[in-house]
């Protein structure tokens, strides 16, 4: 099986992934500290959910949110790659680039054509930085995500 190649089980790499998902969502967040708009995805997260506006939003819902989807987007990663090493036969390493180049631009694809329109209460003069911004932070969280579980497995 490809994920022995790495000296991690299924599990191990499924736990992996959940952790440097987590902990790429913290870099992530250094990014969208420093964006005009770089806060505003996880309150339109909670603004979904809760059917708020922007402004109405639970600050304790976005943060829950934001935090979850990137556990859960590490998990996703971890299963792309797997995909990659079974049906592809790549490596792990490739397999990580390969997850990488496909996670990202359905990321940012999905929240920014998806998520923003449905919402619909972003203000229209805000949706082109909020995208840009969402684009942005994507990277960086994509980028971590990538190194935090690369890392492990070539340890390993």
């Amino acid at each position: 099986m490809p994920a022995l190649q790495t000296g991690l089980s299924l599990s191990g790499r499924l736990l992996l992934g959940g952790a440097a998902g987590l902990l790429a969502t913290l870099v992530m967040d250094l990014a969208m500290r420093r964006l005009p708009e770089g806060t505003t995805p996880p309150f339109v997260a909670a603004g979904v959910l809760s059917d708020e506006s922007l402004s109405g939003a639970s600050g304790r819902l976005a943060t829950a949110v934001h935090y979850l989807a990137g556990t859960a987007s590490g998990l996703v990663f971890v299963t792309l790659a797997l995909a990659a090493e079974s049906l592809l036969g790549l490596s792990p390493i490739p397999s990580f680039v390969a997850a990488a180049i496909l996670q990202l631009p359905v990321t940012v694809a999905f929240f920014s054509y998806l998520v923003v329109p449905v919402y619909g209460r972003v203000p229209a003069d805000r949706v082109a930085r909020v995208r840009r911004d969402w684009a942005v932070s994507a990277t960086v969280y994509v980028a971590a995500l990538t190194v935090l579980v690369a890392a492990p497995v070539l340890v390993a």
